[in-house]
């Protein structure tokens, strides 16, 4: 993983989250019809992607995913439960913590569950969290070296670097990230507070950034 440099000003960082959101919308790349501006895009492909992860090991060995509440990863959370795997999911701007899904509870019932207001119904809230075998996250852009760009709130910064605090995640677990091929960008503007991810999945290929030759179509 590069080391973390001050590549741009922070106002760049804007200007590219405005050139994505707009070739996404131009170029007819989403599955809603709500403009993705200021949101975390919900991709066409986003399906194709989540199934590409389905197959990967870092999937098939967790036993406990987290995921970001962004509608993007719906199908991973609900891929999670089916998969019979505990799901540890953020609430949306953190304003309730986080949401924790036993797959034991709600069989029958993935496909709500998924969804943010199933995950409030059908989750309960935790403070104590389980060790986390792998992490999801939504991303407006991302780069080669695993730097990401979120829609401007550090949300995701703030789930990574909670993880962390707690001990749930270390160098090692796979923190990876969906986004549709047009979200991968040559460089992503870093601030010290921003958090890495190690694993991109698209609808096409699974890209490890710690393993430069792993890059699996």
């Amino acid at each position: 993983m590069a080391n973390k440099v001050n590549v741009m000003q922070v106002e760049d960082k804007q200007e590219l989250r405005k050139r994505i959101w707009g070739v996404l919308e131009d170029n007819d790349h989403l599955r809603t019809s709500k403009s993705c501006f200021g949101r975390i895009p919900n991709f066409k492909g986003a399906y194709q992607a989540a199934e590409r992860l389905r197959k990967t090991k870092e999937w098939q060995d967790a036993l406990t995913v987290f995921s970001s509440p962004d509608s993007a990863l719906i199908d991973v959370r609900r891929n999670a439960l089916v998969d019979g795997k505990v799901l540890l999911m953020a609430t949306p701007k953190l304003e309730e913590g986080y949401l924790l899904l036993d797959p034991g509870k709600i069989r029958g019932q993935e496909e709500m569950a998924s969804t943010i207001e199933g995950a409030f119904q059908l989750g309960k809230r935790i403070k104590n969290f389980p060790q986390v075998d792998l992490v999801v996250e939504g991303s407006l852009g991302v780069d080669l070296a695993g730097n990401r760009l979120g829609k401007g709130k550090g949300f995701a910064d703030q789930e990574l670097a909670f993880l962390k605090q707690e001990g749930v995640i270390g160098a090692q677990t796979p923190i990876c990230t969906l986004v549709h091929p047009q979200q991968i960008v040559d460089q992503v503007p870093v601030e010290a507070h921003d958090e890495s991810i190690n694993m991109i999945t698209t609808p096409e290929m699974v890209i490890r950034i710690n393993i430069i030759s792993s890059l699996n179509f």
